[in-house]
């Protein structure tokens, strides 16, 4: 299952916090924090998986991430999730806001929050992957425009 996306800057900036289980926000600063902080400083010849991290209460977890330009695409899961399919999945949302914005930037995050929590949505829900098929994924984001 997936517990939470979370896209961040190298900076840190949060600009697309999801959780899939209840956690107050201080918390989920935090969490954010630790991720930024583990992923960060990795260089980029080391793999995009970082398990049993001390930043979530549950041992069980895992960070996979995939870093595109100035954001780092993050997605936490259970043990039970395949990492190579959750790779997958990142591709896959970030081509289809890359569909959706037209050569997607950071300011698209920014300024439209909204359609990215709704593409966001369409590939995951409740914490479950939904869809993986880009045309179908574009199709629902411009019927809902």
């Amino acid at each position: 299952m997936i517990k939470s996306v979370l896209i961040f800057n190298q900076l840190g900036k949060p600009r697309l916090l999801k959780f899939y289980t209840q956690l107050d926000t201080h918390t989920q600063q935090q969490i954010l924090r630790s991720i930024h902080a583990q992923i960060s400083k990795r260089p980029d010849t080391l793999c995009n998986f970082v398990e049993n991290t001390q930043s979530l209460d549950n041992s069980n977890t895992r960070i996979i991430y995939r870093h595109y330009a100035t954001l780092y695409f993050v997605f936490v899961t259970d043990l039970s999730e395949s990492e190579l399919g959750i790779l997958d999945l990142i591709q896959v949302f970030v081509e289809s806001l890359d569909r959706v914005f037209e050569n997607v930037c950071e300011l698209d995050l920014i300024f439209h929050f909204d359609e990215v929590h709704y593409v966001l949505s369409e590939v995951v829900s409740a914490g479950m992957v939904v869809e993986t098929n880009l045309q179908e994924i574009t199709r629902a984001v411009d019927e809902a425009k």
